[in-house]
């Protein structure tokens, strides 16, 4: 994809740039053959999105790199016949048609760009980083990318059928302009890792270290920013915040809760909240669009539409949207429908740090200041 293409011509398929090639022209696996895909990174969600890979009828796990090998182990019970690799470029090097990058955020930028220069379809967890630097080397390796490859990075609400209708209705027009907006990942803890080597503990546990993971707006909070971003087409020109360590004190040095305001270019603000020690069944994870003419409500369970002088409208999501974002990514990959999401995905997680950054200074922060 050309990358002197604007951020909107990169949107306008309504997830990410998306371009068509003849099938003959796909190089690496054939329209009428299964995708062959290599595992880096076999903790708990790289191998349990590679067990959905592994139920599409045209794809197969054919490979499994991991660090340990107790992980690797375990994957090779659940994917039998697939061929262990310790080194993610022994991996990269085998005739694998795709990878899917299931590693540590701080790792991205490596091992994508070692991906892009095996020229390989790629699939890769989210964020694109855990700082500013570690982004522009993502999107310096995507501008280099085989124009022939499919990059899909798992920001799955861009591929989840509900949430592409949700913005479709928005994006038409129907309620009028976005005016306002809030969000909010308010959830549980996450698991942590016990009885592991003392020298292993931050690399078993690095969803509890910013430095491995980016913290909790970076790691996991990137995907609600990442909903507003391209509901809207734009990313916020500045942020501030505040955020703390309330209940979860015992391990690492993330944030377990914070709010943050961001502010568009339009003068638009986005309200934001997250915490990680939510009890008692509760949660919220969501997104609303305030507009003109009525507002929308988004999250993984479905959407809803507030018109007005009208009931609201209710749509629920009842199964895991990764499967729409797995599938989309090997249908394409197959049939030589091509992506580049590396760009939307580097920027909706520079959105994260901007906040993050913020967070941690005390001051706001501007998008310019973000990238000097």
């Amino acid at each position: 994809m050309n990358s002197q293409r604007t951020r909107r011509d990169l949107l306008a398929a309504g997830a990410t740039g998306v371009m068509l090639l003849k099938p003959q022209l796909v190089r690496g696996a054939q329209a009428n053959s299964a995708l062959s895909v290599g595992l880096i990174g076999c903790g708990r969600r790289g191998s349990y999105v590679s067990g959905i890979f592994a139920k599409n009828e045209f794809a197969k796990m054919a490979a499994l790199c991991d660090i340990y090998d107790d992980q690797l182990a375990a994957a090779t019970q659940k994917f039998s016949g697939a061929r262990t690799f310790k080194n993610y470029h022994d991996l990269l090097a085998s005739d694998v048609d795709a990878v899917y990058i299931a590693t540590p955020p701080y790792l991205h930028p490596e091992h994508f760009e070692a991906a892009v220069k095996a020229r390989k379809h790629i699939f890769m967890e989210k964020p694109a980083g855990v700082d500013a630097a570690g982004c522009r080397r993502l999107v310096a390796a995507a501008k280099q990318a085989d124009k022939t490859k499919r990059i899909t990075v798992d920001y799955q609400q861009r591929y989840g059928k509900d949430y592409r209708r949700a913005y479709e209705i928005v994006r038409s027009g129907e309620l009028g302009a976005i005016k306002m907006v809030r969000a909010s990942w308010l959830g549980g803890g996450l698991p942590v890792r016990e009885g592991v080597p003392e020298n292993e503990e931050q690399m078993r546990n690095w969803l509890f270290y910013r430095e491995r993971s980016g913290d909790i707006i970076v790691e996991q909070n990137c995907h609600n920013l990442d909903v507003v971003n391209w509901f809207t087409g734009s990313h916020p020109a500045r942020a501030f915040g505040y955020g703390g360590r309330q209940v979860r004190t015992n391990i690492g040095n993330i944030l377990d809760n914070l709010g943050a305001t961001f502010h568009f270019a339009d003068g638009m603000v986005f309200s934001y909240s997250s915490n990680q020690f939510s009890t008692g069944g509760f949660s919220d994870v969501s997104e609303t669009f305030m507009c003109e003419r009525g507002a929308i409500a988004t999250s993984r369970k479905g959407y809803k539409v507030y018109r007005k002088d009208a009931p609201p409208e209710e749509v629920v999501t009842n199964y895991d949207i990764t499967k729409d974002a797995v599938d989309d990514f090997i249908e394409g990959a197959r049939t030589g429908k091509i992506e580049n999401a590396a760009f939307a995905a580097a920027e909706s997680t520079l959105t994260a740090i901007l906040a993050r950054e913020a967070i941690y200074s005390g001051k706001e922060m501007t998008w310019q200041q973000l990238q000097s």
